[in-house]
């Protein structure tokens, strides 16, 4: 990846190293909001300012990188712990709150098919376990394979399969239905 060995090489001038940099905000940034947005339940403003605060604090460490992960890795594990602290910040602020807040509906800012089934499968991964929804969302939704979900997240392989079963094994309890309306409509004919 050149604009990974652009950024770490020491030998460049401060500028070009910059620009590398920039390369890496405009080529990683529309997928780090996408995998915060998801990871925060559809929040969309909450998403933008993790995703500000993980390139913020990853420009920052830099230096600091070992490279014993891949660059963009690395990033994600960034922004995977800045989800965290913002949700334990958001933690706080509802118990010290005298405010009641309802819960927000998450809104996909790409809809498509039926909303009334996107609402389900949303609440079908609102009721998965944080390390589950996690696991879930960084290997079906985003692509990443289990070994990179499993150094994203900091985690041991066989612990990311873990939690990805279980995820798997809630939605489709929660989902059932679908799948029995889905099969008796195919033993009738008709097409969905």
């Amino acid at each position: 990846m050149a604009i990974a060995e652009d950024i770490l090489n020491t030998g460049l001038s401060l500028q070009a190293r910059a620009n590398a940099f920039d390369a890496f905000v405009g080529t990683y940034r529309d997928r780090a909001v996408r995998l915060a947005f998801r990871l925060l339940r559809g929040d969309a403003a909450a998403a933008e300012d993790v995703t500000q605060n993980a390139l913020l604090r990853a420009h920052r460490a830099l230096a600091n990188f070992r490279q014993e992960a891949s660059l963009d890795t690395w990033f994600y594990r960034i922004l995977v712990r800045e989800v965290h602290r913002h949700r334990r910040w958001q933690a706080v602020r509802r118990m010290w709150s005298a405010e009641i807040t309802e819960a927000r509906e998450p809104v996909d800012e790409r809809p498509s098919g039926d909303p009334g089934l996107r609402r389900r499968i949303a609440k079908a991964l609102e009721q998965l376990t944080a390390a589950q929804r996690e696991a879930f969302v960084l290997v079906h939704l985003e692509g990443f394979s289990i070994s990179e979900t499993a150094a994203i997240l900091g985690k041991a392989t066989g612990t990311v399969k873990s939690h990805l079963h279980r995820a798997l094994e809630s939605m489709r309890s929660d989902l059932a239905d679908l799948r029995a309306a889905k099969n008796q409509q195919n033993s009738i004919g008709v097409k969905p």
